[in-house]
């Protein structure tokens, strides 16, 4: 037994992989991971820059596709809908194993549209109309104009992964927008899943320059000190969401509660330990996205506890110590958000840029 199968058996929290490589898919490298325990993967626009730019692996399909008359930014979709292809294939066990509780892929918006409510709703609803499988989740980011797309798709049954979550204010309206799109769904509740996204180290990046800026003890003894403590309210919230009689009466209909998910979960200071992120947020009903590099450490050495709801009123503390030394977490919440959409949108950018380079070499 792993210690990715005990998170899941034991705590009732699923590793997913954060990462998709069309080599990992072909070679037995991500079918060795689902025997290890991983139990779903997710992609981006920086995963996919990595994974076409690195090698020659995408080289073969992009030639043919510019050669039939494709564009590189479609050349780039078909080779991001090969992979999906492959990996919800290979996820297709789990998703049936789990009874439509995990193996889920997840694919994101091109990251233009994170402002444009009615852009995502249609692109949404294109992936999930062409991509025709029930282990497939679209991302859409937690903006404001992202929220009534969520809403939207979950209201057409539609399995919605929501990413770019920085904050507490913006996770409440998440969670609504899933519940008001249950309700409003007709269908069988029972098949529709979710998942929040926390991105958590870049938290603890963002308020620790802040702290190290402010430079008093006080603030420098709360260094690493913020995202877990957010995580630990998010939870909270969360279980406050997911009960009384509103929910209980989609419950009824089957409905399942809006996973909580830990993304972004390396962390970035080698102050802290490698699996800060995995070890202090397990419990049950939660997702948490590793890099392949932090599944190793994890296996080696990671704590596999209910870790979770410990230390809340803790966290509390932490988040009135914040705003005492004066770091702003509504504050620190939009400046990441739009910095993770500017983020996605330039590894988009440089990707197609890179292929375009290509596609001039072969020409």
């Amino acid at each position: 037994m792993t210690r990715l199968q005990d998170l899941f058996l034991q705590q009732g929290q699923s590793p997913w992989l954060d990462n998709l490589r069309r080599d990992w898919l072909r070679d037995g490298t991500m079918q060795e991971l689902i025997d290890r325990g991983i139990r779903g993967c997710t992609s981006n626009p920086s995963i996919f820059q990595k994974a076409m730019t690195a090698g020659d692996a995408y080289d073969a399909q992009l030639q043919a596709l510019l050669a039939e008359g494709s564009s590189v930014e479609d050349a780039y979709w078909a080779m991001v809908r090969s992979d999906i292809d492959d990996a919800l294939a290979l996820f297709r066990p789990v998703y049936d194993g789990a009874e439509g509780g995990d193996g889920f892929v997840s694919l994101e918006l091109a990251p233009d549209m994170a402002n444009d409510t009615a852009a995502s709703t249609a692109a949404a609803r294109q992936f999930f109309t062409e991509i025709d499988q029930p282990n497939l989740m679209v991302k859409i980011p937690a903006t404001a104009e992202g929220i009534p797309a969520i809403e939207a798709m979950t209201a057409e049954g539609r399995n919605v992964n929501i990413t770019l979550i920085f904050g507490l204010e913006r996770y409440a309206e998440v969670m609504e927008a899933y519940i008001a799109g249950l309700e409003a769904f007709s269908g069988d509740a029972g098949w529709v899943r979710s998942v929040a996204s926390f991105f958590i180290s870049r938290v603890d990046t963002e308020v620790d320059r802040r702290l190290e800026s402010i430079g008093s003890p006080e603030a420098l003894a709360l260094r690493g000190k913020a995202a877990v403590a957010q995580g630990k309210l998010a939870y909270r919230l969360f279980r406050q969401t997911f009960s009384g009689p509103r929910w209980e009466a989609l419950a009824e209909r089957g409905a399942q509660v809006q996973r909580p998910l830990w993304a972004s979960t390396s962390t970035k200071n080698p102050a802290y330990s490698p699996t800060l992120y995995v070890d202090t947020l397990i419990g049950p009903d939660t997702v948490n996205t590793l890099p392949e590099a932090t599944i190793e450490i994890f296996e080696l050495e990671g704590t596999v506890a209910p870790t979770v709801t410990e230390g809340v009123d803790e966290a509390h503390r932490v988040f009135d110590q914040l705003a005492k030394v004066g770091v702003d977490m509504d504050d620190v919440a939009l400046v990441l958000e739009d910095e993770g959409v500017a983020a996605f949108a330039k590894a988009f950018d440089e990707l197609a840029a890179s292929l375009g380079a290509k596609a001039q070499k072969t020409a």
